[in-house]
């Protein structure tokens, strides 16, 4: 989608090169959003560790970063913004005016 509006981007393997502790905390902070709504209930990481959203945030942060296919994604990051894609038409909020 950001292709198709001609918008240069850097894309992140999340998998590959997983957010730190510090990176999600900044995040969460950009986002204007507690950890708990970063969280893809259905990851399987997420059952595994028993998870139900009402952990204190640093523990949030914590799994988090350990364990990055429980983030909500894709993260749109421009700056000190940025916004969480879903719908994935949000993203374009971070290029708009």
């Amino acid at each position: 989608m950001l292709d198709e509006h001609g918008v240069d981007y850097e894309y992140r393997d999340y998998k590959k090169d997983p957010l730190s502790a510090s990176e999600v905390r900044s995040l969460v902070a950009n986002l204007g959003l507690p950890p708990r709504e970063l969280l893809r209930k259905r990851d399987r990481a997420y059952l595994e560790l028993g998870l139900d959203g009402t952990e204190a945030e640093e523990e949030l942060i914590s799994h988090l970063s350990s364990h990055p296919t429980l983030l909500e994604r894709p993260i749109g990051i421009a700056g000190e913004r940025a916004v969480l894609g879903r719908p994935p038409e949000r993203l374009l909020a971070l290029v708009g005016p």
